[in-house]
C-alpha cells in the first residue's frame, strides 16, 4: 500500500469559509474523506500548520519513509527559503500543489521556493489539484 501525506500551510485550515470564490465551499476534511474513499489502496495522511518551522519538521519526519508528499505551502511558497531547502533535503518526492492559479494572482505569487526542488507542480484546478497529485504517485 502506498503511503502519502498531504501537508497544508497557513490559512488552509479555513477552507470552506475563506474566500469561497477562489477556494470553494468544501472544507478540507470533507474533501479528504471523499479522496480517501476514491483511493482505498492508498494510505493518505494529513497535516496542516500555520507555522513555518512545524511544516519543515513534518517534511523531515516523513521525508525518508513515505512514498510521496503533496505540499501546499500556501503563502510560504513565495517566502520560505527554509521550506524549499527542506524539500531539497529529503528523499521522498514532493508534488507542489495550489488550489488557485498562482500565476493569475498577484505578481509576488509567481515565484516559488518549492518548485525547483519538487518532482512536479499542479495548480489552478481547485481541490482537484490534490487528487491529480495523488494520481501522479500511482
Amino acid at each position: 500500500m502506498k503511503k502519502l501525506t498531504i501537508i497544508n500551510g497557513p490559512n488552509l485550515n479555513l477552507l470552506g469559509k475563506r474566500e469561497p470564490n477562489i477556494y470553494g465551499s468544501l472544507t478540507f476534511t470533507e474533501f479528504l474523506d471523499e479522496v480517501r474513499g476514491k483511493y482505498p489502496q492508498v494510505k493518505i495522511e494529513y497535516y496542516q500548520s500555520n507555522i513555518e518551522g512545524e511544516l519543515i519538521d513534518k517534511l523531515h519526519e516523513v521525508g525518508f519513509s513515505y512514498d510521496g508528499v503533496i505540499l501546499n505551502a500556501a503563502a510560504y511558497t513565495h517566502t520560505s527559503v527554509g521550506l524549499g531547502d527542506a524539500v531539497k533535503a529529503i528523499e521522498t518526492p514532493v508534488i507542489e500543489v495550489h488550489i488557485s492559479n498562482t500565476f493569475g494572482r498577484e505578481e509576488f505569487r509567481h515565484q516559488s521556493f518549492i518548485s525547483p526542488n519538487a518532482k512536479g507542480v499542479i495548480l489552478g484546478f481547485g481541490l482537484q489539484s490534490y487528487e491529480l497529485a495523488i494520481q501522479s504517485f500511482l
